[in-house]
C-alpha cells in the first residue's frame, strides 16, 4: 500500500504531462515499404502547390521538413528516393466561457433578496476563438510514386510571427519523431 501512494503522483504527474501534448500526431505507412532503401529526397512541387497557406508559411513548413531530414542522415537530390509533399487543413474554433463568480441577484435594485448586497452584479464570461491546424506530411517512392508514409500533426496556431515560427518548427519535428516507423525515439 505504501508503494501505491508512492507510486500513484508519479503515475498523475506523467498523466498530466503527456495529456496536455501540444501537437497530437499520429503516422500511418505501407508495411510493404523497405523504408531502408531510402537515402535520398526532394520536395514534390505538384502537391506542395495545391497546399492552400501562404507562399510565406510554405516555405517554413518545407525549411523545418528540410532540417529533419537532413538530421535524420538524408541527402537532398535531383534524382531522389523520396518526394516529400504536404497538405493543410485548417477550422476556426469559438469557444466560450462563463466562470460564474459574482455577487448579488442580478434582477436589480427593486427586487429584495437576502443574498444581493447591492452594487452592479459581476458574472465573468467571454468569447474567443482559435485556429486549430493540422499538418500532413507525405513521403512518396519516388520510382513507384506511390505513397510509402504519412505523418499528421493537429494542434492550435499561433497568429504572432515569432510564435508562429517556432510552433511549425515544433508541429513539424513532432510529426518526423514518427519516421521511420517502427522506430521509436
Amino acid at each position: 500500500m505504501k508503494k501505491l501512494f508512492k507510486i500513484l503522483p508519479l503515475a498523475l504527474l506523467l498523466l498530466v504531462i503527456t495529456s496536455c501534448s501540444s501537437v497530437r500526431v499520429a503516422a500511418d505507412y505501407d508495411k510493404n515499404a523497405n523504408f531502408n532503401t531510402y537515402k535520398t529526397f526532394a520536395f514534390y512541387k505538384a502537391g506542395i502547390d495545391k497546399a492552400e497557406i501562404s507562399d510565406l508559411d510554405k516555405r517554413r513548413i518545407l525549411r523545418a521538413i528540410e532540417a529533419e531530414m537532413l538530421a535524420k542522415g538524408f541527402t537532398k537530390s535531383e534524382n531522389p528516393d523520396l518526394l516529400v509533399s504536404i497538405f493543410t487543413k485548417e477550422k476556426e474554433r469559438v469557444n466560450s466561457y462563463y466562470n460564474g463568480f459574482g455577487f448579488g441577484y442580478g434582477y436589480g435594485y427593486g427586487y429584495w433578496n437576502p443574498w444581493f448586497w447591492g452594487g452592479v452584479p459581476y458574472y465573468g464570461g467571454g468569447i474567443y476563438t482559435s485556429t486549430e491546424g493540422t499538418l500532413y506530411i507525405d513521403l512518396i517512392d519516388a520510382n513507384k510514386k506511390e505513397l510509402v508514409w504519412q505523418g499528421i500533426g493537429t494542434g492550435y496556431l499561433a497568429k504572432n510571427m515569432d510564435k508562429k515560427i517556432e510552433r511549425i518548427k515544433e508541429f513539424v519535428a513532432k510529426i518526423m519523431e514518427k519516421y521511420p516507423p517502427g522506430v521509436q525515439q
